[in-house]
């Protein structure tokens, strides 16, 4: 390998927006992330429904008539 040419590797504490922090090797001297393996609803099985700006009730709305139809 050549000397002097490969970035400085270090051991951090990366940090989730949930609180949850764990260690890993990185070039960056600080890591933060949004989502982990201890809030993802893929590997904790919980389902976050999130409701932006009230699209869930718009789309009930829009399609009200098609459902109401659909039960008579």
């Amino acid at each position: 390998m050549k000397k002097d040419i490969h970035p400085e590797y270090h051991k951090i504490t990366a940090k989730c927006a949930c609180g949850s922090e764990f260690e890993m090797g990185s070039c960056s001297q600080e890591i933060n992330v949004e989502i982990c393996s201890s809030c993802h609803p893929f590997f904790t099985g919980k389902q976050k429904l999130i409701d932006t700006a009230g699209r869930i009730e718009k789309f009930k709305k829009k399609y009200a008539k098609h459902y109401a139809q659909k039960q008579a």
